[in-house]
């Protein structure tokens, strides 16, 4: 059914930092609510435990690796399904052949034999494949189905993994997957203020915790946005100006750059805004302060439209 994989940034290349993919890794984030509901998603709260993923220098590496397979393959909800792992050089860091199970056949590159901290955050995205292709959900293209797979993996609770692998000094570096690091620690803040979990004390390379630092003040950004009531006071006043020109050029297009959108109907003025949790577009009447709910969701929004 096809071969998918988890890439590795090359010894030495640099790594991309920044928000580059931040609307496909939205999209993701949507696109799983519609698939699991939002009770599907909150089955996922807690994540995987850094004890079910560890393994030592001294561990047998097959059955070390089959024992981490395992419990991935337990916290995604994949009970029918067996992971068999094998060793071999390869260009990517894994892969995984895509077929109607129930076992799969998942091939880590030859170098984890010695690295052997990394071999769950590999696993975990081999895995997350085999649940998306379960699910029947998929982008169109490589790298957009990449980065549902790494925003799947990270949303879950087992992509706390990848980011970890992520470490980088004067003399080498090293990156697992297609997401840049801060989105990676959006993805994992997006999911920590969604269930109440904090993932930073089970970082063990420092580059990974600054870049879940960067990506949770992005998060944060998205529960400050009009309307809002958490919005700042800039943010009100661009909203109150947008709501101003929307009321006296009925059909004029929206503000390209704005996270809102406002409309005119036979109910007159509506505000269409993106759910700061699962980012389904809400749509409001512009009617001042209302509690509503994401009906993807079902998170509660304080709105002063």
């Amino acid at each position: 059914m096809g071969d998918s994989g988890v890439t590795n940034s090359p010894p030495g290349a640099p790594v991309a930092h920044g928000f580059p993919h931040l609307d496909t890794v939205r999209s993701a984030v949507t696109a799983l609510y519609r698939r699991l509901s939002a009770d599907g998603v909150r089955a996922y709260a807690t994540s995987l435990a850094p004890v079910d993923a560890a393994f030592g220098d001294e561990d047998d590496l097959h059955l070390g690796a089959q024992r981490v397979a395992r419990s991935l393959v337990q916290h995604l909800r994949l009970p029918d399904a067996r992971m068999i792992v094998g060793f071999r050089p390869m260009e990517h860091a894994a892969s995984v052949e895509l077929t109607a199970g129930p076992e799969y056949f998942i091939e880590l590159n030859d170098r984890f034999r010695t690295h052997r901290r990394d071999i769950g955050a590999a696993l975990a995205h081999e895995i997350t494949h085999v649940l998306l292709h379960r699910l029947g959900l998929e982008f169109p293209g490589t790298r957009a189905n990449e980065i549902l797979t790494d925003t799947t993996t990270a949303y879950l609770g087992t992509g706390w993994l990848l980011l970890d692998a992520f470490r980088e000094d004067a003399t080498s570096r090293q990156k697992l997957g297609y997401l840049t690091p801060e989105e990676f620690g959006y993805v994992l803040a997006k999911r920590a203020l969604a269930f109440d979990e904090d993932p930073s004390p089970w970082f063990t390379s420092p580059q990974a915790y600054t870049a879940y630092t960067k990506g949770r003040q992005r998060a944060l950004e998205d529960l400050r946005s009009p309307p809002l009531t958490a919005a700042g006071w800039t943010g009100r006043r661009r909203y109150a100006r947008d709501r101003r020109y929307a009321r006296d050029r009925p059909g004029a297009g929206p503000d390209p750059h704005a996270p809102y959108a406002f409309e005119t109907g036979s109910q007159g003025l509506r505000v269409s805004f993106p759910c700061p949790t699962c980012h389904q577009r809400i749509r409001l009447p512009v009617r001042g302060r209302v509690n509503a709910r994401c009906g993807l969701c079902r998170t509660r929004l304080e709105c002063d439209t």
